[in-house]
């Protein structure tokens, strides 16, 4: 369901710029960020860096971008 939202003009234009530079449109600029903000709202122990990683692994495993995990070193 689409709902329309008023955004204050300078907050747009920064939106803009940085979906530009990561190849997103405006408003799937904003639902990245909005998806950020709740799993850092939720996790405060996680720093963004390793969210940024776990939602790149989770879209690599659903593209089917990953190998199985093979151990090279035998337990003692």
């Amino acid at each position: 369901m689409a709902t329309s939202i008023r955004f204050d003009d300078s907050f747009v234009e920064d939106v803009k710029i940085h979906a530009q530079a990561a190849s997103r449109s405006t408003p799937k600029q904003i639902e990245h960020w909005a998806k950020i903000g709740k799993i850092a709202e939720e996790n405060p122990d996680l720093s963004y860096e390793f969210i940024r990683e776990a939602l790149l692994a989770r879209e690599e495993i659903a593209a089917g971008r990953m190998t199985k995990y093979v151990r090279r070193t035998k337990r003692n």
